[in-house]
Formats: structure tokens, C-alpha cells, sequence
């Protein structure tokens, strides 16, 4: 396989996951402001009336998780110089979590723990992941800056989240902490394809 295909994945995968959300956010049994603000992405892809599109954002779910893990260790991986062990690790951890999400919705009682769990293992091993990438690679150079500042924001977005659950505005520091490792696929992707980082 071409190695570029692997730019092309993170590219995807990220392009997909915010079309996906849109589009199951469109047709939500709700505003589409109100969508964004008090319903959490977990509720977008919960089968029944109130979500038409569950599919669509389970498979968001799973596509995002396959691409971490199969783009990490396919591609990204060549320009990790140090911190080798924690990056393969936070890529399994962050991308299984994502495909449990994708895989086990939330709502059910009976399988919400394994749902919640492979929320945390996504959203905080994600994150994390990212600071270890920015920490790991050859120079602190504004691909570097961006991804660290993104996991940062995560991070903190994500632990605002876990200690306000019953919020209204949860939802807002569910995607603030998740959007990060969306929009940090897109940039690695365009990055790779760069110049500076195509070999």
C-alpha cells in the first residue's frame, strides 16, 4: 500500500467524524443549537427516534479509531524519535475506546459502564496521546506547538467535563475535550503530506 495513503486517512477519518456529527445533528429530535449545547455526542449515536442517524456517528466512532491506531503504526510512527513505548500505547488505548464507543452506545443500562469506559480510555488517552507526539518528534516546530496546545486544551476541557456531569452545558466540554483530536487528525494529515515531513 502506498505509504501516502496513510496522510490521506487522518484527513478522512477527521473530515468524516465533523460531517458525521453535522449531519446526525441536523436531524436530531432537537434544535440544532440546542443539539450542540445540551445533547452529548454519546446521545447522537443512540439507536431510536431521537437520533434518525445513530449509524452515521457510530461509524464516525469506529472509522476515527481504526484510523488512529492503523495510521500511528503505519505512518506516523517514523517520525516518533523518543517516548516509543507510551505512543504505541496511548494509540491502542485511544483508538479502541474510540471503536468501544462506536461499537457499545450509551442510554443502555446494561452495557453503559463498557460505553463510558471507552469514552475515557478515547477522550483522555487521546489527549494525552497528543502531548506525547508533540513531545516526541524531531523539533518543537509549529506542527509541534499546535498539537501540544490542542492536547492541552483537551486535557483540561476533559477533566472540566468529568467533574461537572451534571451540567447542562456538559456537552460543550464533551466536544471541547473531543474536537481537539479531530481537528489534530486533520492537521497530521496535511502536515505528513507537507514537505517538511513527506520523505
Amino acid at each position: 500500500m502506498n505509504k501516502n495513503i496513510y496522510e490521506n486517512f487522518f484527513i478522512i477519518a477527521g473530515l468524516y467524524y465533523i460531517i458525521a456529527e453535522a449531519c446526525c445533528a441536523v436531524v436530531f429530535n432537537d434544535s440544532l443549537i440546542n443539539t450542540y449545547l445540551y445533547h452529548t455526542i454519546s446521545e447522537l449515536g443512540i439507536p431510536g427516534a431521537n437520533s434518525p442517524l445513530f449509524y452515521l456517528m457510530n461509524s464516525a466512532f469506529i472509522l476515527v479509531g481504526l484510523i488512529v491506531v492503523l495510521g500511528n503504526f503505519k505512518h506516523l510512527q517514523k517520525y516518533i524519535l523518543k517516548n516509543k513505548i507510551m505512543f504505541y500505547l496511548l494509540t491502542l488505548i485511544s483508538g479502541v475506546g474510540v471503536i468501544i464507543v462506536g461499537l457499545i452506545h450509551g442510554g443502555n443500562p446494561l452495557t453503559s459502564g463498557y460505553h463510558t469506559l471507552g469514552a475515557v480510555m478515547a477522550i483522555l488517552g487521546g489527549n494525552l496521546l497528543l502531548i506525547i507526539v508533540s513531545m516526541s518528534m524531531r523539533k518543537l516546530e509549529k506542527y509541534h506547538r499546535i498539537t501540544i496546545f490542542l492536547g492541552i486544551i483537551g486535557l483540561i476541557s476533559f477533566w472540566i467535563m468529568f467533574f461537572n456531569m451534571h451540567s447542562i452545558y456538559m456537552p460543550v466540554f464533551e466536544r471541547l475535550s473531543v474536537y481537539p483530536i479531530i481537528i489534530w487528525s486533520l492537521i497530521t494529515g496535511i502536515y505528513l503530506k507537507s514537505n517538511k515531513y513527506s520523505q
